[in-house]
């Protein structure tokens, strides 16, 4: 007997933010994205045999996004979002860090690094002879 995915998951509408460039005017927003969460139902329907049993074992957690398109805030043109991220699994998305994190991480790195002495240090004298030049 084959199962329905149906039989497996229990189904949840959810709204997630996700930040998005738009391609016609190069601007940066959030913009809130339809996602369907699918949970895996605590124990196998009946009737299953063998082969769905170990399928169900198998099974994960995911969201699936159901919006392909938004609409730019700045110049109002619909654009595509990125497919790569059209299904996710939902045990990947709790090791990946949150947006305050990742923010402060990236303005760490920006930081221009600090000298360790003010003073410059004398290159050696066969950088700062002049050149004799081609022959």
């Amino acid at each position: 007997m084959a199962l329905d995915e149906r039989t497996l998951f229990t189904e949840q509408s959810i709204m997630r933010p996700g930040t998005y460039q738009c391609p016609r005017c190069r601007r940066t927003n959030e913009y809130s994205i339809r996602w369907v969460r699918r949970t895996k139902k605590d124990r196998l329907p009946a009737g299953a045999d063998d082969a769905d049993r170990a399928k169900f074992a198998k099974l994960r957690d995911y969201l699936l996004r159901l919006d392909d398109e938004v609409t730019c805030k700045t110049c109002g043109k619909k654009f595509e979002i990125p497919s790569q991220h059209s299904l996710m699994f939902v045990d990947q998305l709790a090791g990946l860090p949150n947006e305050e994190d990742l923010a402060q991480e990236i303005s760490a790195a920006a930081e221009p690094p600090k000298p360790a002495h003010d003073a410059q240090t004398k290159l050696p004298p066969r950088f700062t002879r002049k050149s004799s030049g081609w022959k």
